[in-house]
């Protein structure tokens, strides 16, 4: 093939294509209706007017040592070296990375090569003498050529849904580190609020031991009936069945903790008893909820993959357009005997080739149309998690106001609770006191302790819940972004 030749088939090319234009599929009245939430538009300034704020509410990478327990430290290390979870997130961030690689390669030529020899022996119906029986050897060395021109940027914007998927995966591997880290938190505080029931249930039983006693010592005096004794012994049975039952708690606990750090059961018993967690101060940053957006990697991903889902709506829009392919072959091909590189053994050939979709049945349609509703689904998502973000820093803070108050009311309340039976009980000693008033008070007692540790433990429990509503210390500056618009979509 001349060179004039080929000018002359390009040219007809392009002309067959501009031609072609006006009959090919169209896209037409296929377009998203997504549209992005905005974090100004979520009024959230009367639910958080009460809460102290400061620049410095922003948690820290480590945030969990505000805790003030260094066993912590070392769980959360292990955990987040040896879970499974960051296992997982791990390997689909490198699934993620090995789709960019794909999807780069696919804008790319290829070149191929090849060699093979042939030998072959000839039938009588094969061989054009008619005589057969002819043995020949072929010898073929050859290169390929093929490339597919990128004229409306398809491939490109698959490449760059590809990044921002990649991207979304990576923030993805950072919310779940921000979530094992919160969740080995809450069950280590767990475990120590598993322990501080399980002596509330060995006091109670000493308390119900010491009535027992005194109830005998009053039977045996006349004073109490031996109804009075044997309900004194039904209530001590019961405290023996809450301490069982605290102990079984506890060995829950641990078996709970040691899962998340990726170790068999036996490691919940190798971690030593919690010391009380100190409960942050509960601050609000001042620049909330606008940074909200940038600081928590649940927000972060999904606007990556908003952005990704644009993209792959303008990948889409390209297959309605000419494609343009060039493919080119070059080598050599003789019989044995022959030179294998002589001139009568050189070949090469060149295929330009264009193609354009003028009726698919609606496939391509159909396939934009899916784009666009994942691109819906992409926002609709994204806005979910941005109302629920502001939600749960909202809720979480007003819970915690909340809790503070109970927990100093609290306080006060166990702390008569604990004069009134005390009292009472040396006046049940002294046979003055009446049976029912002891079991009274000291059920109130019992209720007013597990109470108040049940909000010390719901305290701390909420500062984890709030550090991982702010963002658990997450800073993408490398994976920030703005978020897309309907704009970004106009091509």
């Amino acid at each position: 093939m001349s060179i004039r030749t080929l000018r002359a088939d390009l040219s007809l090319i392009c002309m067959a294509m501009a031609m072609a234009l006006a009959g090919c599929a169209s896209y037409s009245g296929l377009n998203p209706e997504g549209v992005n939430l905005q974090a100004n538009v979520l009024k959230a300034a009367h639910s958080l007017e009460d809460v102290a704020v400061t620049p410095a509410a922003w948690p820290e990478k480590d945030w969990w040592k505000r805790l003030g327990d260094e066993q912590l430290d070392g769980l959360i290390k292990e955990a987040l070296r040896d879970s499974p979870d960051m296992q997982m997130a791990n390997a689909r961030a490198h699934q993620a990375t090995a789709a960019v690689s794909a999807a780069n390669a696919q804008r790319m030529p290829t070149l191929d090569a090849g060699a093979d020899v042939t030998r072959s022996r000839l039938s009588r119906a094969q061989d054009p003498t008619g005589q057969g029986g002819r043995y020949g050897t072929e010898r073929d060395l050859n290169l390929t050529f093929n490339y597919t021109f990128d004229l409306w940027g398809g491939q490109r914007d698959a490449w760059q849904a590809a990044v921002g998927e990649a991207r979304a995966a990576e923030v993805d591997n950072q919310a779940a580190r921000l979530t094992l880290a919160a969740d080995v938190a809450r069950a280590y505080s767990a475990l120590g609020h598993a322990y501080s029931v399980r002596d509330l249930a060995g006091e109670d039983l000493e308390r119900t031991r010491k009535m027992l006693s005194l109830s005998q010592r009053r039977l045996v005096s006349g004073i109490d009936s031996h109804y009075q004794y044997q309900q004194t012994e039904s209530l001590e049975a019961s405290a023996q069945a809450q301490l069982i039952d605290a102990e079984k708690q506890l060995g829950s606990a641990r078996i709970a903790l040691a899962v998340l750090l990726g170790k068999g059961p036996d490691r919940g018993g190798d971690i030593a008893r919690p010391d009380t967690l100190a409960a942050g101060a509960v601050a609000l940053p001042s620049t909330l909820p606008a940074e909200l957006l940038g600081r928590r990697p649940d927000l972060v991903a999904a606007r990556w993959r908003v952005e990704a889902a644009s993209k792959n709506i303008a990948a889409a829009k390209t297959r309605f357009y000419p494609n343009l392919n060039l493919s080119a072959a070059a080598g050599t091909q003789s019989l044995l005997g022959d030179a294998l590189f002589g001139s009568a053994s050189r070949f090469f050939n060149i295929a330009p080739a264009v193609s354009l979709p003028i009726f698919d049945g609606g496939r391509l349609r159909a396939g934009l149309d899916a784009e666009d509703a994942n691109y819906d689904v992409a926002v609709a998502q994204y806005n979910k998690m941005l109302v629920g973000a502001l939600g749960d820093v909202s809720d979480t803070l007003g819970q915690l106001s909340a809790v503070g108050q109970q927990i100093n009311a609290q306080q006060r309340a166990t702390a008569i609770a604990q004069d009134s039976y005390d009292t009472v009980l040396q006046r049940y000693g002294s046979g003055v006191g009446n049976y029912l008033d002891v079991l009274s008070i000291e059920q109130q007692l019992l209720q007013a302790q597990r109470l108040l540790a049940d909000l010390n433990a719901n305290r701390i429990d909420l500062s984890i819940q709030l550090m991982q509503a702010l963002g658990g210390g997450f800073e993408p500056a490398h994976t920030a972004l703005a978020a897309p618009t309907q704009a970004s979509l106009a091509k």
